[in-house]
């Protein structure tokens, strides 16, 4: 694969061989973004577990002390006094079953996390197939399946990610933007860390984080010492 002159000239900031600690890590992520727009910077976590048993997955849901320096748009599922409350929380979207057809049929897709309350999950299930693919299913785990639709809007508005494995037992977020002062992408990477290490399932055996490499959309991978994360 071809890389641009910008991208090879960043790359040889940063040593593949070498686990940099955290400060050094951000430091190098933030000298590695030379786009024209601000990039987003990410966290890559592989884990030791095996995401195909119950048991060992790894999934949860983190609000960013900084946030992610992005405008998150959110659909609300809800009915009488929980839409109104959705509403006045700031929800983009707020609907039930009319929705259903203009997401099914139209394609649209508007919006970065969906909310629902519990009574309307029957009328979301009818999305499956097109929300769960996109990783937009509503989710008790993630808090996204609830009553309290005030502070789930809130949270999310605030910088809440989601959290969880691929097939390949990595997990990506995005941890701020490349804008970010040092501190801040520091801040919101260690909050993370911290909520996947708590989230380590009592079932999952040998080492937990087998590697943790941060990066900017456009830039280069920077591998981060896990020991010094745990």
């Amino acid at each position: 694969m071809k890389r641009g002159k910008k991208y090879t000239e960043a790359a040889k900031l940063v040593d593949r061989g070498t686990l940099y600690d955290v400060a050094e890590a951000v430091d190098l992520v933030k000298k590695t973004a030379v786009a024209k727009f601000d990039e987003t910077v990410e966290a890559h976590v592989r884990l030791g577990v095996d995401g195909r048993h119950a048991d060992q997955q790894v999934r949860g849901a983190v609000v960013l002390p900084h946030g992610t320096g992005k405008t998150v748009r959110v659909l609300v599922f809800a009915k009488g006094d929980k839409a109104n409350e959705a509403k006045e929380a700031g929800a983009d979207y707020v609907g039930a079953e009319e929705l259903i057809p203009r997401i099914q049929n139209e394609g649209w897709f508007e919006f970065d996390v969906v909310v629902a309350t519990p009574d309307m999950m029957g009328v979301v299930g009818r999305l499956g197939r097109v929300l769960g693919p996109k990783g937009l299913m509503p989710n008790p785990k993630a808090g996204t399946v609830t009553m309290d639709v005030t502070k789930a809007v809130n949270d999310i508005k605030a910088g809440k990610i989601e959290y969880r494995l691929d097939k390949a037992n990595i997990i990506h977020c995005p941890v701020g933007k490349a804008s970010f002062s040092e501190d801040q992408l520091k801040e919101n990477f260690q909050t993370l860390m911290e909520a996947i290490i708590k989230a380590k399932p009592s079932s999952a055996k040998g080492t937990y984080m087998k590697s943790v490499t941060i990066a900017t959309t456009m830039g280069p991978g920077i591998k981060v010492n896990p020991q010094k994360l745990d």
